[in-house]
This record gives structure tokens, C-alpha cells and sequence, in this order.
């Protein structure tokens, strides 16, 4: 077991459900419907990157390889992705104009893809 990644993806799944709730009744009170909607979509990945990262911190021991980059690039994408969507579903509410950080959504899902690109050629290459 990674000590590190299980920590890190039992706050991640604590977390997830915290937003979660806050998407289904705080936030329908002060969003549209469409932005509530992309929040939700932001804890769905949160919380598929969490329990990916959950699943590989258990089996570290089974891999012949260092987890450590995928581990990085997972955390690295679903923030980018995560958090990008919340404050742009949350800008109304805030008073600020954050569509600049349109751009950042479909990078942090091109690093989580990349994640499993990594892993893939990873356990094809482990003997």
C-alpha cells in the first residue's frame, strides 16, 4: 500500500462528497441549472480520479513500476479539470469574469487521459 496516495485519495472522496452536496442544495439555490450541471460534472471526475488513485495506492505493491507519475499527472489533470469547472459554475456567484480559465478544463482532461496513456505503456512494458 502507498501510504501517501490512499491518504490523499480518502480526502479527495471526503472532499467530493462535500462538493457533491453542495452542488444538489446549495448550489441550485444561487446557479443555473447548466451551471450546476458542469459542477456536478467536476466532482464526478474528482471523485473518478480519486477512487482511481485509491484503487493503485492499494496495489502499489502489484506494479514493477514507480506509480509516482501517474499518481502526479491524475492529481495534476483532475485539478486542472476539478477546479476549473467549479469556479467557472461559481464566477456568477463570485462577481468575477473567470472565463479565461475555459482553456484550463480541457487540459487538466488531456492529463488525466494522459495518466492512463502512462500507465498503459507502463504495464505493457512490465515484465
Amino acid at each position: 500500500m502507498n501510504k501517501k496516495m490512499v491518504t490523499t485519495a480518502a480526502l479527495l472522496i471526503a472532499l467530493s462528497i462535500v462538493l457533491g452536496a453542495f452542488g444538489a442544495h446549495g448550489l441550485k439555490k444561487i446557479a443555473t441549472l447548466e451551471r450546476v450541471a458542469s459542477f456536478e460534472t467536476g466532482v464526478r471526475y474528482q471523485f473518478y480520479s480519486a477512487i482511481s488513485i485509491l484503487i493503485l495506492g492499494l496495489n502499489n505493491e502489484k506494479f514493477k513500476f514507480n506509480l509516482k507519475p501517474i499518481y502526479t499527472l491524475l492529481l495534476v489533470g483532475m485539478s486542472c479539470f476539478s477546479i476549473s469547472i467549479y469556479l467557472l459554475s461559481l464566477q456568477d456567484f463570485l462577481g468575477v469574469k473567470l472565463s479565461f480559465l475555459g482553456p484550463i478544463t480541457p487540459l487538466g482532461g488531456a492529463i488525466m487521459i494522459a495518466s492512463w496513456g502512462v500507465f498503459i505503456t507502463k504495464l505493457i512494458k512490465q515484465k
